[in-house]
């Protein structure tokens, strides 16, 4: 029985729902409830009376998590206690417009807490990353998470929300986006990348007559060329630095505007690699150092 079992039944019991808890442990909520079943074939009893999504404990599911909890807590005081220092490689993936912004950061933390783990960056679109995470060709990723959750094979972990916007020349005069299109080139995303397709979803929904002349994947060359004048562009939000040096307009794309979730993905198997955890802590750290550093330039 997995110790990672425990730690999910006591996301139930706190959250009330196996979806909660889903998000909770970054999981999907059917690899929840396959879990809370295995424990109770484990204990031969039901440990929840279920409606649904939602479950009600039995007294033996809230015996279990309190009992475990202290224990797991002693375990993990014990892991720290005897091993603190995290070394080795990881080979991890990421996607081309988070190498100038997450990654940075990423590293930066590591580098400060782990100094002996050394990260190997990869280049690539989510597809081909993730194809390999699956084969083992590299430890982790950070891509596009799909809208419909991504596959069930792969552990992912939330890292970072972005809002895709309307980048335009300084002197264009056009206020809306839709207008903006129909009046300029447009310079597309690559439209084989995950963040392409939902740029080019949306463009097809409101600018059906767009021209698009130029297909690139990094936000930092679209921004210069859409800042030359030769177009715009539907992307993710850049940060304060790339439009301050360009000079480009921002354009809000409104309610329906595309959002990017940005995760990290691994194997279930590696989860629990220290490496991994270490990873998991420098990517959650991340915005924050972002953050944290714009403000102070």
């Amino acid at each position: 029985m997995k110790l990672s079992f425990f730690a999910t039944l006591d996301a139930v019991l706190r959250t009330g729902s196996l979806a909660a808890a889903a998000r909770e442990m970054h999981v999907t909520p059917s690899a929840v409830s396959m879990q809370m079943k295995q424990l109770e074939a484990h204990f031969g009893q039901p440990l929840f009376d279920r409606a649904g999504l939602s479950v009600r404990p039995r007294p033996i599911a809230t015996e279990i998590a309190e009992t475990m909890r202290d224990t797991m807590g002693r375990l993990e005081s014990l892991r720290r206690r005897t091993g603190s220092r995290v070394e080795g490689q990881l080979r991890l993936g990421v996607i081309e417009t988070m190498q100038a912004t997450l990654l940075p950061a990423a590293m930066a933390w590591l580098r400060a807490h782990h100094p002996a783990l050394h990260v190997r960056p990869v280049r690539g679109r989510s597809i081909e990353l993730l194809e390999a995470v699956k084969a083992g060709e590299l430890d982790a990723a950070v891509v596009v998470q799909p809208a419909a959750g991504g596959s069930q094979r792969l552990t992912w972990y939330p890292v970072l929300h972005r809002e895709m916007v309307l980048v335009a020349p300084p002197d264009a005069t056009e206020a809306r986006a839709p207008a903006l299109l129909k009046a300029h080139e447009w310079i597309r995303f690559d439209p084989e990348t995950g963040t392409g397709r939902l740029a080019a979803r949306w463009v097809r929904l409101h600018a059906p007559g767009a021209r698009a002349t130029i297909d690139l994947q990094s936000v930092h060359a679209i921004v210069a060329l859409v800042s030359a004048g030769l177009g715009v562009s539907v992307v993710p939000e850049p940060d304060a630095r790339t439009t301050q040096a360009h000079g480009v307009r921002i354009v809000r794309l409104g309610r329906d505007a595309p959002q990017l979730q940005v995760s990290l993905v691994v194997r279930p198997a590696d989860a629990d690699s220290r490496k991994l955890q270490a990873l998991r802590e420098a990517m959650a750290a991340a915005p924050v150092v972002q953050a944290a550093g714009g403000a102070r330039r």
